[in-house]
């Protein structure tokens, strides 16, 4: 089945005109065309509700779309890879038959060395005990223990079926402490230790360490040492795509597929998706006012913005309590994105070859522990350090469809980068003008001291900063997660889908059950919608 929305690369323009939009009768506003925006208006109007989806940019799917942005070449500017996108939400909107497919990345986590070792920990038990066994014999034992942890927490927390506690409103801390019970190992990686503590309890090769010290703070603000981080990793792996529990990979087409599958299942089931029409104000209880000045009324609202935003567009309407609560949450993004264009994929000095299996899983540029304490303590103070932590991905290597014959994508995500530069005048985006091409090659060079390649490889690439990620796709501070995900935001420490505000409801990330392409948060607020409405 072909995707309408695919065939325009979500450039689906207005179905009517505002006066027209304005004119009609609505149950429900949603604001954004992100992924959980489309998973929730979908969801309503499976029910039976008049949705309409407003957009303010001219392309829906927010951070989980596709570009051009090399001629010919289609990529998703944030979102890389799926792997706790929610097999409930794929199952009851028919993904599959819309056109989902992905690759699961079972090649696992690549991680060369400058002393020329590397480690390849397959997502396959006996092939990673394998690789152990001969990096690391010594700690084969603690990588079971290590792995063993994640799985029984993901076995207590999110079971596959309706005792996923990600499926509704968050759990109580009394729920989880029951689905835990005695296992205090479990519990302080959900709450307690830092990334360094969890692999230091388990592991004693120092390479294992800074192979995997990264998975702790993906797109968080916080260094592995900090108390909590471990609860990152547990988030990451607690996924069940395609019943393959912690597995990440490919969506063919690119990320942006998903949105793209979930807005074709929201306009067939009735729902109508506007998108170049960008939302001034939210009116709790009537509706929307629209930047040029029309009022589109509904009962409910329901924001996919981030929280900060829908603060803004709510003004003085906000509850003082709820407000008081969004502002604490910290959401200054520390993560730059890079879309890269290649004439070969890298070849990596500790394993030759520009297509290895490693190409076809995801790959660390690491950092020592000193280099990461010192790379989060240069950002906190508006500058860079000599080398950031770089995560690599091949879409390329999965579907060639995604460019032209002879040439590779790589997605880069790295950290850690300041919003604002402390030096340079003017607004953070002014300051990250002028250092783009910095960032640029350092990046590349974190990752080109660990190949032979790569300064001839590189074709061209596109370089977003946070305040680029903050105008491109309306996450404020560029947080990709609409909030810090440590356990003090988490579970029922999280915004809920219902607010204070009458009829006004939340469905971004910086919902149960986090960040992440996940569309849960969507289905949750659509059930929540539904369970308040009048009877």
């Amino acid at each position: 089945m072909s995707s309408p929305t695919a065939a325009v690369l979500g450039l689906i323009g207005q179905p009517a005109t505002i006066r027209e939009l304005a004119a009609r009768p609505w149950d429900a506003v949603i604001v954004g065309a992100g992924h959980n925006g489309l998973a929730c208006a979908a969801y309503l109007a499976r029910a039976g509700k008049r949705v309409l989806v407003l957009e303010g940019r001219e392309r829906i799917g927010g951070a989980c779309t596709i570009e051009e942005p090399f001629p010919g070449v289609r990529m998703s500017p944030c979102a890389y890879l799926a792997g706790l996108l929610h097999p409930l939400v794929i199952e009851e909107l028919g993904l599959p038959a819309r056109g989902f497919r992905w690759t699961p990345a079972v090649n696992g986590l690549f991680v060369p060395f400058l002393d020329g070792s590397s480690v390849q920990l397959w997502d396959d038990d006996e092939k990673c005990d394998d690789e152990i066994r001969r990096f690391a014999p010594q700690d084969l034992d603690g990588w079971r223990a290590f792995c063993d942890v994640i799985r029984r927490l993901r076995n207590a927390l999110r079971p596959d079926g309706e005792r996923d506690l990600w499926i509704g409103d968050a759990p109580s801390p009394e729920e989880i402490n029951a689905r835990l019970g005695s296992d205090t190992e479990a519990r302080n990686v959900l709450f307690h230790w830092s990334m360094a503590e969890f692999l230091e309890h388990y592991l004693t090769d120092e390479r294992l360490h800074v192979a995997l010290l990264g998975q702790g703070v993906i797109g968080t603000n916080a260094s592995p040492f900090d108390p909590g981080t471990a609860s990152i990793r547990f988030h990451h792996a607690s996924g069940r795509l395609g019943g393959m529990p912690g597995m990440w990979g490919y969506v063919h087409g690119g990320m942006g597929m998903v949105s793209f599958y979930l807005c074709d299942a929201a306009r067939e089931a009735g729902a109508t998706v506007a998108a170049g029409i960008p939302v001034a104000q939210i009116l709790p209880g009537e509706g929307v006012l629209l930047e040029g000045g029309e009022r589109i009324s509904a009962p409910t609202v329901i924001s996919n913005a981030d929280p900060r935003r829908t603060l803004a567009l709510l003004g003085s309407t906000a509850d003082p309590a709820w407000r008081a609560q969004v502002e604490s949450v910290p959401i200054e993004g520390c993560t730059v994105k890079l879309n890269v264009l290649l004439n070969e994929l890298p070849n990596f000095t500790a394993r030759p070859g520009t297509c290895q299996p490693h190409h076809f899983g995801q790959i660390n540029a690491p950092l020592t522990k000193q280099e990461w304490k010192t790379s989060f303590s240069a950002a906190r103070r508006g500058e860079v350090a000599d080398h950031l932590w770089c995560e690599l991905y091949f879409q390329s290597a999965h579907d060639p469809t995604v460019c032209p014959a002879g040439q590779h994508t790589m997605s880069i995500f790295a950290q850690y980068v300041p919003y604002t530069f402390a030096q340079g005048a003017g607004s953070a985006q002014n300051r990250w003008d002028t250092r783009r091409d910095e960032i640029r090659r350092l990046a590349l060079n974190s990752i080109g001291r660990f190949c032979s390649n790569l300064d001839t490889a590189v074709i061209d690439a596109q370089v977003l900063g946070p305040p680029d990620i903050e105008a491109k796709v309306g996450l404020t501070g560029g947080h990709i997660f609409q909030g810090e995900c440590l356990p003090g935001f988490m579970w029922s420490r999280r915004l809920s889908a219902r607010t204070p505000m009458p009829g006004v409801y939340l469905c971004g990330a910086c919902t149960h059950p986090g960040g992440s392409v996940i569309a849960i948060n969507g289905r949750n607020a659509a059930m929540a919608v539904l369970q308040d409405a009048p009877k």
